[in-house]
């Protein structure tokens, strides 16, 4: 079954809602926005639709009507009719809907622990009699698979050619197939109820019977999500399946699995509706399942007057939109808000670690006080022009939050040349020493690093090779200056030293944050 259209009418947040799909009616349908922002109330409306078929009707007017709280109200809830309200249309139209054509399952949806000490009759699951009064209810419908899958067993094999071995691999395989792309755990047993062992065991690690109460709370969602479709997949095989924020306890890589796995437990025939702002689903839904989906972005509308949602193009512009739902605030901690182009080994290590010594040394030096501020090296002398212009242009474009800047080194540039670089453009900076040598080998770091290694800081020597610590080239006399440390070793390793003794509180440090920050 493929939705078409659902419209929800003075329904929770909803004046009224028409989500269209006329165009775009794909095996996933993901609902995107914030806390609040109406994701949920859509699958409120599939249930309120789905429960008149599955003989539940009536339901109060207090949890769907918006009207009834205006301030000018005057409905009483006994006006509350579910047909007035939410309209539904399919591929199936004008088709029966049945028990079949609909699952939900809430957010709240949570099993502690299993503990079955009986084998006793349930219902057909179509009828979904356990399934919560209301989606903000607790759910905890995994007793019921658990039990199912028992009786699963008992009526493929007992009096049957099927051997246990042979059902153990068409099922329980089938299912560890799947946890096994997900997590580093699968099913070694369905127990045994009358044996007080009414649970589902698990190998993990070293333990090769590890009880599902004893799972952390990702693992049994998981646990939870995978074995709810999987026993239900024969049964609704032409369906609509909601499923609310399944990704409560779950780190970003296993969101992403968890949703790749789901898709392909579910029949093509059945539709998946998913209401998501994590990270691991949009990346699942932007990369791997992107030919399969169709996302809607609920961000930012205007629910008080009619709107209609149609899935986002998929462009740059809507991902980075979408992206921002999940990652908010988050991304001032994950990407730096400045990003400074300085002189030195451009090529960065097979694991994508810094070359640059200048730039390990700015980072070093700064990544207390700027701990969102990046330094990247692009080259030497004129190749740092060459190597940032054309990195800059791209990323301003691209990054409209990031500040970009180009530092460089003053060498052997007047006064002048040095006024003209920086009106040049706005995110120009250029040292008032010559390099960064120049600023580490001052005597205010070197007495700091002797004093802080317990070594005898040779000032006669140093002021022997060292006459003009603004303008001179040091790189002739930097041996001679380690030696005046009594310090020994790579060069590079002891200027890395020397970065890491440079606190805001010196002289040193405040003159360099004046020049580039």
């Amino acid at each position: 079954m493929r939705i078409k259209t659902i419209q929800l009418k003075d329904f929770k947040r909803f004046n009224d809602l028409t989500i269209s799909l006329e165009n775009s009616s794909k095996k996933i349908i993901a609902l995107v926005g914030p806390n609040g922002s109406g994701k949920s109330s859509v699958f409120d409306g599939f249930e309120e639709f789905s429960s008149h078929l599955k003989g539940r009707p009536g339901k109060k007017a207090s949890y769907y009507m918006k009207s009834i709280y205006q301030e000018t109200s005057l409905l009483a809830p006994e006006t509350y009719d579910f047909q007035k309200h939410v309209f539904v249309t399919s591929d199936q139209d004008p088709i029966t809907y049945t028990k079949k054509s609909f699952y939900i399952r809430s957010a709240h949806r949570f099993t502690p622990r299993l503990d079955v000490n009986q084998i006793r009759e349930l219902s057909d699951a179509e009828n979904d009699e356990k399934r919560p009064q209301y989606l903000i209810d607790p759910d905890s419908r995994l007793q019921d698979n658990y039990e199912r899958l028992i009786g699963r067993f008992y009526d493929d094999v007992y009096n049957k050619e099927l051997t246990g071995k042979k059902w153990s691999e068409d099922n329980i395989e089938g299912i560890n197939k799947v946890l096994k792309e997900i997590l580093d755990i699968t099913v070694v047993s369905l127990g045994n109820p009358v044996k007080k062992e009414g649970s589902l065991y698990f190998k993990k690690g070293t333990s090769s019977k590890f009880p599902y109460e004893n799972l952390s709370a990702g693992e049994k969602e998981v646990i939870d999500l995978v074995l709810d479709i999987y026993v239900k997949r024969d049964i609704y095989t032409d369906s609509l399946i909601c499923i609310d924020e399944p990704e409560l306890h779950l780190n970003t890589s296993i969101q992403r699995k968890l949703l790749i796995e789901i898709e392909k437990i579910i029949p093509d025939s059945c539709q998946l509706w998913v209401a998501t702002h994590s990270i691991g689903f949009l990346r699942a839904l932007q990369e791997d399942l992107k030919e399969k989906a169709s996302v809607i972005n609920f961000t930012g509308k205007d629910f008080d007057v009619a709107t209609t949602l149609t899935p986002i193009i998929g462009t740059r512009t809507d991902w980075n939109n979408i992206f921002e739902i999940a990652l908010e605030d988050l991304t001032g901690l994950l990407a730096p808000k400045k990003i400074i182009y300085c002189e030195g080994r451009p090529d960065p290590s097979t694991d994508s670690e810094e070359r640059g010594l200048d730039a390990e040394v700015y980072n070093e030096i700064f990544s207390s006080k700027y701990p969102d501020t990046l330094f990247v090296s692009s080259g030497g002398g004129n190749a740092v022009n060459k190597n940032a212009a054309l990195a800059l242009k791209i990323l301003k474009k691209a990054f409209n939050a990031v500040d970009l800047f180009l530092l460089k080194d003053k060498d052997e540039s007047t006064i002048q040349k040095r006024e003209i670089f920086l009106k040049e453009d706005s995110g120009n900076r250029m040292l008032k020493r010559r390099e960064i040598e120049n600023y580490i080998f001052d005597k205010e770091v070197l007495i700091a690093f002797c004093e802080k290694n317990s070594k005898t800081f040779n000032e006669a020597k140093y002021n022997l090779k060292v006459t003009d610590v603004i303008n001179q080239d040091m790189k002739p006399v930097q041996q001679d200056i380690q030696s005046c440390c009594q310090a020994s070793g790579n060069l590079d390793d002891f200027k890395k030293s020397l970065a890491k003794v440079i606190s805001s509180k010196m002289i040193i440090f405040k003159e360099l944050e004046s020049e580039i920050f």
